[in-house]
């Protein structure tokens, strides 16, 4: 007995949708191919070809790994796991520290190409963005074929590799550039649902968390088609909710979202990033906004910017976001204003209780004019200024990794430094962004 197949009786998806044309474009192992491409331009050894790491503090034993190559795949290193473990399965394993203004760099680029190719592209996390090439077919009558040109020209040009997943919507796009990897281009298109979707574990799923995995589990439900055969009313007994018709769509491939088109205009600075564990409690929730927030301020100062708002995104393990803004009396680009607001809208959002998957810091309606300093400012912002302006002239010199911030050192969740249990899906780190 096969699987089900998808049809518009199984969602209100108007026809003109399933004639879309979507590609997913994911830089591979994007941390440790940014840092490889830079080494190996500088005619240094590229650590794609051997057991390496992005992460933390190899000589302290601290923090976590961030992505890792193939090689050190192979040992069974993983990402989000302590530096201590990864070396216990790895001994001779490369740990290089992460930096941040470089992954902004890089990924700066790879869009760039990305756009020459698409009317719309919307990055959806510091290394990855969908392209709409729906309407393209006499441009590009071979969508495979440009895929690869695309794929060939960032390798090429920029030194690093992507997949390339092309489907009908974003959802389904996103699944094919998940699979082998790296440099492949993947098709996933409803014809191919019954071989290439419905057999996955459910937890490959996007937007199945390990909890919901776990409970499906629990009754028996292992692969997406599995979950693909219950009725939404069998669904809203399990998980309830508007979880329950969300985890109906996405099994069946389903998904209405548009690629949604930058607007140059409301330009702004955010980073994301999304945890391997759940956090759940305000200590461990602060440390990473300040990671989020010295990130955000950093790229501000280097732009000679400042934002008049600022922006917190969370989204809990059932996939409800919150989000909350606030404006500023005056604009700015100081680490420390800057995560003195995200912490306050924090508190705002956040009750306590539901377990955050992932964070978002944003800064935008941004200026060049000077923020208005008076006689009677706080002289601890104005030593909060000079330590910004200290520590960007380090970082500028030495690299993003030759500084941090002490309350980030002494953090639980960030060990080491400024490392965290991050996917590739976040931008920056979000993304949120599985290597």
């Amino acid at each position: 007995m096969g699987f089900p197949r998808p049809s518009l009786a199984c969602a209100p998806i108007s026809s003109d949708k399933m004639d879309r044309l979507i590609f997913h474009i994911d830089v591979n192992s994007a941390f440790l191919s940014w840092e490889s491409a830079r080494r190996v331009k500088k005619g240094e050894s590229d650590l794609r070809l051997v057991p390496s790491a992005v992460g933390g503090d190899r000589d302290r034993r601290t923090g976590v790994i961030l992505a890792k190559s193939i090689p050190a795949k192979k040992y069974g290193v993983s990402t989000g796991e302590p530096v201590s473990m990864a070396l216990r399965k790895c001994p001779e394993l490369v740990i290089v520290k992460p930096d941040f203004r470089l992954y902004a760099q890089c990924s700066k680029k790879f869009l760039a190409i990305c756009r020459k190719y698409a009317p719309v592209v919307e990055q959806f996390s510091i290394d990855e963005c969908f392209l709409d090439m729906s309407g393209t077919s006499r441009i590009y009558p071979d969508p495979v074929a440009i895929a690869h040109t695309i794929k060939d020209e960032i390798r090429d040009r920029l030194g690093f590799t992507v997949n390339v997943g092309i489907g009908p919507n974003k959802l389904l796009a996103k699944m094919a550039s998940d699979f082998e990897k790296p440099d492949k281009v993947h098709t996933l298109f409803f014809d191919e649902l019954e071989e290439k979707f419905y057999p996955l574990p459910v937890r490959d799923l996007f937007t199945v968390g390990r909890s919901t995995a776990k409970l499906l589990d629990r009754i028996n439900v292992h692969t997406i088609g599995e979950l693909a055969s219950l009725d939404q009313k069998a669904l809203d007994i399990i998980v309830g909710g508007k979880f329950a018709k969300h985890l109906y769509l996405v099994s069946h491939g389903l998904d209405d979202s548009p690629v949604l088109a930058e607007r140059p205009e409301a330009k702004g600075y955010s980073n994301s990033i999304t945890l391997e564990e759940d956090v759940t409690t305000a200590e461990e929730a602060e440390q990473v906004l300040l990671l989020l927030s010295d990130s955000v301020a950093t790229r501000l100062r280097a732009d000679s910017v400042r934002a008049w708002c600022v922006s917190v995104v969370l989204r809990s393990t059932d996939f409800t976001d919150r989000s909350k803004q606030m404006r500023l009396d005056t604009p700015t680009d100081n680490t420390d204003e800057v995560f003195d607001k995200v912490k306050k809208l924090f508190l705002e959002l956040w009750d306590g209780e539901d377990p955050i998957r992932l964070f978002g810091v944003a800064a935008f309606d941004v200026t060049k004019e000077e923020g208005q300093l008076s006689f009677f400012d706080d002289p601890k912002k104005e030593k909060s200024r000079d330590v910004d302006e200290v520590v960007d002239s380090i970082r500028e010199r030495f690299g993003m990794d030759t500084i941090i911030r002490g309350s980030i050192c002494k953090s639980p969740v960030v060990p080491g430094g400024r490392h965290l249990r991050h996917s590739t899906k976040a931008d920056g780190e979000e993304k949120n962004k599985k290597q």
